[in-house]
């Protein structure tokens, strides 16, 4: 099965290029723009490839509201409303000019999260590379056909969706022309447990949807984004922070900068490890071939004497006949007289 592989700010997304990881913004700025400018720096210094914001208002998201379904229970934001939640956690709209501008300056791909069709409307304006859909937003097919209806590759997370409502989805943007389409397997759990991962999930994904794989990891540390490269996944987006103890509604799930250079470099020695899946020698083994076993005269041998047991065996280091010869070697007789030490060749032998 060819899958073409997706472009988003000149970067090939794909198998057989290096994973593309995105650093989450989210609610990390804790209402701060210069945090949000550093984070986007300290980003571009880690290594990852994009940032990713989401852009909505409290208001086109939920009512303000105190009924108890509108009140979040248990978790890290056990209490909240849902309307104090996003007032904290949005990114003003003020901001995003500044934010894009400071990915272009610095060289970093700036995209974002749209969560309704306004949203998608405003993000137009900074033509943006892709649009993100989120995992709770997976089943709002008509926000999903008008963001894919602008012609940028479509990423789509997964988490808590069904295999028919992920089909809906990915139909929703090959009906409106999107035919770049990636799609990141996702548990919507803050933080989520590694043994929740499903990470076998992933190839099943990519077969059955014919669409590039990636992973929106919520779990901590980075062994799981690592993992999810050797599956397959050639797209890691992460919460992302300058540091997990300055209060941000994300951070406690987030990456430090020095856990995201770990992550950018951990899934690109495992995307290197994959190779090409022959089974050749590989080159940095051609100098231990010699310590490999091989046919030596282990005691000095006359002309025409016979091989055996006691004067020809099987030892380190490679330089002589291979070991599988040993029995053809046995009973048959020298053609010159051979010194203990000596490699075995066929040339010796009568």
């Amino acid at each position: 099965m060819i899958i073409n592989p997706v472009t988003i700010g000149g970067k090939k997304i794909g198998p057989d290029h290096p994973p593309y990881i995105v650093a989450e913004l989210c609610a990390n700025h804790n209402g701060s723009l210069e945090r949000a400018l550093k984070i986007i720096e300290a980003a571009k210094k880690a290594g990852a490839e994009a940032v990713k914001l989401q852009t909505y208002t409290p208001d086109t998201m939920t009512l303000d509201s105190r009924n108890p379904e509108f009140i979040l229970q248990g978790g890290i934001w056990d209490g909240h409303t849902l309307y104090e939640l996003y007032q904290k956690a949005h990114t003003p709209w003020d901001w995003h000019e500044a934010l894009f501008n400071k990915g272009q300056e610095i060289g970093i791909t700036v995209f974002s999260t749209p969560f309704d069709e306004s949203s998608v409307d405003f993000l137009e304006r900074f033509n943006p590379p892709a649009y993100k859909i989120a995992s709770f937003e997976l089943v709002d097919i008509p926000l999903i056909s008008k963001a894919a209806s602008k012609g940028k590759p479509m990423i789509l997370s997964t988490g808590n969706g069904s295999e028919s409502e992920i089909a809906a989805a990915v139909d929703a943007c090959r009906n409106v022309g999107a035919k770049d389409i990636i799609l990141l397997h996702c548990v919507s759990s803050y933080p989520a447990p590694a043994d929740d991962s499903n990470l076998r999930a992933i190839p099943i994904l990519r077969e059955r949807f014919s669409t590039q794989i990636g992973l929106s990891d919520h779990t901590l540390g980075t062994a799981v984004s690592i993992a999810a490269v050797a599956l397959g996944a050639c797209v890691i987006e992460k919460h992302f922070t300058l540091c997990q103890s300055d209060g941000g509604l994300d951070d406690s799930f987030s990456l430090e900068p020095t856990g995201l250079a770990a992550l950018v470099t951990g899934t690109y020695d495992a995307w290197r490890a994959l190779g090409h899946g022959r089974l050749d020698r590989a080159p940095s083994e051609a100098a231990m071939k010699q310590f490999r076993r091989s046919l030596y005269a282990v005691a000095d041998i006359a002309m025409e004497e016979i091989f055996t047991i006691h004067n020809v065996r099987a030892i380190r280091p490679g330089n002589g006949l291979s070991p599988d010869q040993y029995t053809s070697v046995l009973g048959r007789r020298a053609r010159c007289a051979i010194a203990r030490g000596t490699p075995l060749s066929r040339e010796m032998i009568l």
